[in-house]
């Protein structure tokens, strides 16, 4: 059931997002920008963890995880280290996936030529 779960809220997650674009005509940057923080005050609430335990890859794989793992990290080095646990814990969590979409955008870069 956890892999129903998954497909119907990662949908909803791409419905909204396709809303965003379709209905209110935002740019795919704005689209983005918002459910980022979307995801950083849901998980500001409390709400993002229990959604991803619900719902598993549903939750923890669109973009709105993103501001998810931007706030919790930062909120956990907060009370680990204090005020200065804000801005590293921000850097701790996400730096793998940051590092890693600059490096596969390079090589893509590389090896891939734009039409002009």
């Amino acid at each position: 059931m956890i892999y129903v779960w998954a497909f119907v809220i990662g949908g909803l997650i791409c419905v909204v997002g396709q809303l965003m674009f379709d209905v209110l005509k935002l740019t795919p940057a704005h689209t983005m920008s918002t459910l980022v923080v979307v995801g950083a005050i849901m998980d500001g609430l409390g709400w993002y963890d229990p959604l991803v335990k619900f719902a598993g890859a549903g939750a923890s794989v669109p973009i709105t995880s993103f501001g998810n793992s931007l706030v919790h990290g930062a909120l956990t080095e907060l009370q680990q280290q204090g005020w200065i646990g804000v801005i590293t814990g921000i850097f701790e969590v996400t730096s793998a996936g940051i590092s890693s979409a600059i490096i596969f955008s390079f090589l893509a870069a590389l090896v891939v030529r734009p039409k002009g």
